[in-house]
């Protein structure tokens, strides 16, 4: 009997194909390290698609990691270097490292996604951005007890915070801060994740600095926001990368402002919401992230939403090398990675 790769190990083989980005100009101090950040890539796609999302993620990781089936034997190969496995402890540490370093591998494969899959083939190049709730796991913590230094219990995750929605109200927890392109399917090309009162358009600013897509003839032409990310900042910086800013205004609506340009504003941002609002409840229904993140804490809230978001990109980068085109790359992904 032949034994067939399983999907997952296959997902794992691909990230050793992907591009990284640049190292930094100065090295950290201390050892250089002997494993890669690409091997801790590996073990995170295992963890995403696994939902090995435990307040011990090391441990639990390992313990999956051990069983003796023919795909953790394949897993376990692959995650050696120089025919060492990181110990615990290194697990420990690289693990909590690997989201400072996520937003930058997002946006590299990102901008390697886009040149591969030429999204802007039949259209104008333009980017949305937005950000999504993501609510803290357990109970929320009320301002009159943050105030007065009180953890009514201990099931508050005390790193989040609150921030207003206008469809949600108040809600407690975070944002996922992401921009995609404009197009007939969804890529994401760049993605942070904060505590919820984090600013929108501040966080826009630092995506824009990440992004690997320049603006300019033939290039991105336009970024479209909501009226979080109309900041006189924010435009200074789309105008410094080439980008023009489309973003709607406090109020605009109810002063019924008639003009030549009405009509086109209408246009671009009905795109806006068609592209980044649709594809913010496709990409929480894939990842179950509609209700409380599986998560506590900044670190590992982030390694699990932006890990999903790597994921994301990682599947279709596969779909594509597998002959799947066009909008087809975004249907079905769900199944698919369930199939993993």
């Amino acid at each position: 009997m032949i034994m067939q790769v399983s999907l997952l190990v296959m997902l794992v083989q691909l990230v050793e194909r992907i591009p990284a980005p640049p190292p930094p100009a100065k090295r950290g101090r201390g050892r250089p390290a002997f494993y890669s950040d690409r091997l801790f890539l590996k073990a995170l796609v295992i963890m995403i698609v696994k939902h090995l999302h435990n307040l011990h993620t090391p441990y639990e990781l390992l313990s999956v990691l051990q069983q003796p089936t023919p795909e953790m034997e394949a897993l376990r190969l692959l995650l050696l270097e120089g025919d060492r496995f990181p110990s615990r402890r290194t697990w420990e540490r690289r693990l909590q490292a690997l989201p400072d370093k996520l937003p930058a591998q997002i946006a590299c494969l990102g901008c390697h996604l886009v040149q591969l899959v030429a999204p802007w083939a039949t259209c104008g190049r333009a980017v949305a951005a937005d950000s999504t709730i993501l609510r803290a796991r357990g109970g929320v913590w009320h301002k009159k007890h943050r105030e007065a230094g009180e953890i009514p219990h201990n099931s508050i995750d005390t790193e989040a915070g609150w921030t207003r929605s206008g469809w949600h109200g108040w809600v407690y927890g975070w944002k996922l801060h992401l921009m995609t392109v404009v197009a007939d399917l969804w890529i994401p090309v760049a993605a942070h994740l904060t505590v919820a009162n984090t600013d929108d358009g501040a966080e826009a600013e630092r995506l824009i600095e990440e992004v690997g897509l320049p603006g300019g003839p033939g290039e991105v032409g336009y970024l479209l926001g909501d009226r979080q990310y109309n900041t006189p900042t924010l435009r200074e910086t789309c105008a410094h990368t080439g980008w023009y800013l489309i973003a709607s205004r406090q109020g605009w609506s109810k002063r019924r402002v008639h003009d030549d340009g009405r009509e086109v504003r209408r246009i671009f941002h009905k795109l806006r919401s068609l592209s980044i609002e649709n594809f913010n409840q496709h990409f929480k229904g894939i990842f179950g992230a509609h209700a409380q993140v599986p998560t506590r804490g900044l670190v590992a809230t982030q390694r699990f939403a932006l890990g999903a978001v790597f994921v994301y990109q990682l599947a279709l980068l596969y779909r594509f090398e597998h002959g799947v085109r066009g909008s087809d790359l975004n249907v079905g992904l769900k199944a698919f990675l369930k199939a993993a």
